[in-house]
């Protein structure tokens, strides 16, 4: 191989190595602070690096999510220890929703290997608006309403709501934050507390996914080095390297955020989030 082309290579590799130990620990701090278990960073991470190999007949977006979602196996439950330590955990608001919320998500990922990359990145961008206009027009989000008082969620409801957050975060490879921080905030819980029970909420979503993409997904990758179904192993190391260190220090401070700039930042990411995956 030339000088001409090796040189090109190994600065690609290289920088694709940076990005995503950098990403990586970006996801930590996300998944403590936020609940997201990173997979509103791991998915238009690892897509743009997927985009800039260029392998022939790989999804890029299908690559994305299955790697987004088996990340948030390790990273979820790193955090989830980590909030059961700090006694954040409210375990009224995990069983009724834990069951229903893996069912859903095994359903929505075995959709989306069949839907396929374009269906996932059309809904992910709406999913993304949808949220944020949510959480900013609708009363609860932001400021909770005064006077208001934890609601223990409605087992019948719950289960109904259970799976309708699985089938979604499943399709999207985000982990079941994105809806349970909102519903848990709406219930009147801090955004520390929300955001630590989603933690564990976003283990059965990411267990699911991760078992029906590695098993069923291919994306086009199903046969290329470094891949398990639609997983990709490598982008997946990196992400878990830079984002396990990161969990362990963070853990340490996310307590002390106070409840308004929590809630706020929260929609600011969402928002940045939403503006990446538009311009990729």
């Amino acid at each position: 191989m030339r000088a001409t082309t090796v040189v090109p290579t190994v600065v690609r590799v290289l920088s694709s190595t940076l990005l995503l130990l950098a990403l990586g620990c970006l996801t930590g701090v996300t998944t403590v602070v936020f609940g997201f278990g990173g997979g509103f960073v791991t998915v238009p991470v690892v897509y743009a690096v997927t985009l800039a190999r260029a392998e022939p007949g790989v999804d890029a977006m299908a690559v994305a999510v299955a790697t987004s979602t088996a990340v948030m196996v390790v990273n979820s439950l790193s955090a989830t220890w980590a909030q059961h330590r700090a006694g954040r955990l409210r375990r009224a608001y995990l069983w009724p929703l834990a069951a229903p919320i893996g069912l859903g998500s095994a359903a929505g990922a075995l959709a989306a290997t069949l839907a396929g990359g374009t269906a996932q990145h059309a809904l992910f961008v709406a999913y993304l608006a949808v949220t944020i206009a949510d959480s900013v027009l609708r009363r609860g989000f932001l400021t909770p309403s005064p006077g208001s008082t934890p609601r223990v969620p409605r087992p019948g409801a719950t289960r109904a709501v259970g799976l309708g957050i699985g089938a979604v975060t499943g399709f999207l490879g985000v982990g079941g934050s994105v809806m349970t921080v909102p519903l848990l905030r709406r219930r009147g819980l801090s955004m520390g507390e929300a955001t630590a029970t989603a933690n564990p909420l976003t283990v059965p979503v990411a267990l699911a996914g991760t078992l029906v993409y590695a098993l069923c997904g291919t994306g086009g990758a199903g046969t290329a080095h470094g891949h398990l179904g639609s997983v990709d192993l490598a982008a997946g190391a990196l992400l878990l390297t830079g984002s396990l260190p990161t969990i362990a220090v963070v853990r340490r401070v996310t307590g002390r955020i106070p409840d308004r700039a929590h809630a706020v930042s929260y929609v600011i990411l969402l928002t940045v989030v939403l503006v990446v995956f538009l311009v990729l």
